[in-house]
């Protein structure tokens, strides 16, 4: 079955070449919009017991519409490549937890809000919006 799966890969070398590719470019490009994503959040995004108003609501309805579908279609690629990415190399989890971040699905909320509920994660975050010149995220134990 090894032999199969290497005489596979090396009849397609060009696609495991894409696929390496793909999955670095993601895998940096989760490091760097991870830190943005997390510098935009409101101090108080943990412990608000409602959803902020997303800041595109002042746009046009049309563009409105268009920003959330082309923001979910991006998050839901980042999931699959993450996916893609824990058998091949990259950071598949990192990659998974932006992905999560701009999809928009039942339940994110409570997800968003039990993962920050993390010491690790809280102080990740932190730590994060430290460098960038940020008050510290609230702890949604505290609320």
């Amino acid at each position: 079955m090894l032999d199969a799966l290497l005489s596979w890969i090396e009849a397609h070398q060009a696609l495991m070449l894409l696929l390496a590719g793909a999955s670095l470019l993601t895998a940096v490009g989760s490091l760097l919009v991870l830190p943005v994503v997390v510098a935009a959040l409101p101090e108080d995004y943990f412990v608000d017991p409602k959803r902020h108003a997303s800041r595109w609501q002042s746009l046009h309805p049309l563009w409105y519409v268009a920003l959330r579908v082309l923001k979910n279609l991006a998050g839901w690629l980042l999931v699959l490549a993450g996916i893609v990415m824990l058998v091949l190399p990259g950071q598949g989890m990192l990659t998974i937890l932006v992905g999560l971040v701009l999809c928009e699905f039942p339940g994110k909320f409570a997800l968003e809000r039990r993962l920050a509920s993390q010491p690790k994660i809280l102080s990740a975050f932190n730590w994060l919006r430290r460098r960038a010149g940020r008050g510290p995220l609230q702890s949604p134990r505290r609320s």
